[in-house]
């Protein structure tokens, strides 16, 4: 760049040119709020929502339904053996991933206590202690 340049250098911002600024942090208010009237309460199905997930509500759902089938015969159909056998692996699938995730968060605490212990053997010392009573 030619040293003339550096003391008269605009900047120009056409339209949907420049800086971008979003909130891409997740909102679930917008989801609530479409719910119709005649469908349901929105802000009653936030509330439940955020008390317990459609995930735990899905997986207590499966949970008794695949406990009730392994009392009954299993079914002659072969397509229901096959959605059945599916919803087993996908119940397995589900539980390998929630191991995983536990054993990362357990991964993660221990080395945060290996730096902690590094850095602040005292405050080891009472964050242990902590859970200890607790």
């Amino acid at each position: 760049m030619l040293p003339w340049f550096w003391l008269w250098a605009p900047q120009v911002h056409w339209p949907f040119s420049g800086d971008v600024a979003q909130d891409i942090a997740p909102d679930t208010r917008w989801f609530f709020d479409a719910i119709p009237p005649q469908a349901g309460a929105g802000r009653l199905e936030q509330k439940i929502f955020e008390t317990h997930s459609y995930g735990r509500q899905l997986g207590a759902l499966t949970a008794v339904l695949l406990d009730l089938l392994e009392r009954t015969p299993a079914p002659q159909d072969v397509q229901a053996q096959q959605r059945l056998d599916a919803l087993k692996a996908m119940c397995q699938e589900i539980e390998q991933v929630k191991a995983s995730n536990r054993q990362a968060l357990a991964d993660a605490a221990t080395a945060a206590l290996h730096r902690l212990q590094a850095h602040d053997p005292a405050a080891l010392r009472e964050v242990l202690a902590r859970f200890a009573a607790g």
